[in-house]
């Protein structure tokens, strides 16, 4: 399945779409700085706005700090709650309702990779958030213990 990503992190604004598959996008709120480690610019929930086929759809990316849970990203669309979080250094988790749809991986420049598990067989709709979600925040991050000693070794001279 063809997806198209169109991510344009400065603008904040990403388009994915496809055949058969629901529009997802996500915009950040004009006039406002993008910080460099998000690609689509932020994780404050206050200055973004989802849409899937045109309807409003909740989002709720966590702050993004020491522990890799914190990187996690929430999404509540049509009753249905989807979750990507970070479970090794380059992959994030997809779940729907608690089960998992497979891994995502996206280093941030606008292109995802996807390892979808078979067993599930992913919706459209699960593949559109998915992908829109890796595309937007990045996937993976570095466990809570190399980070925190990533912040000793910077403070010892």
């Amino acid at each position: 399945m063809y997806i198209q990503i169109d991510l344009d992190g400065p603008a904040g604004t990403l388009r994915v779409s496809g055949h058969g598959l629901p529009t997802v996008e996500l915009v950040r709120a004009p006039g406002t700085t993008p910080n460099t480690h998000t690609p689509i610019g932020t994780r404050k929930p206050a200055l973004l706005a989802l849409t899937v086929d045109g309807e409003p759809a909740r989002l709720r990316p966590a702050r993004g700090r020491l522990l890799r849970r914190s990187y996690r990203v929430d999404v509540r669309v049509d009753g249905i709650r989807y979750r990507l979080a970070p479970c090794t250094h380059v992959d994030s988790r997809f779940t729907r309702d608690g089960r998992t749809l497979g891994t995502l991986e996206s280093s941030g420049d606008g292109t995802v990779d996807a390892d979808w598990d078979p067993a599930v067989d992913p919706t459209p709709l699960d593949r559109a958030v998915g992908t829109a979600l890796a595309a937007a925040f990045g996937t993976g991050a570095a466990p809570w213990w190399e980070t925190l000693g990533d912040i000793v070794a910077e403070l010892i001279p």
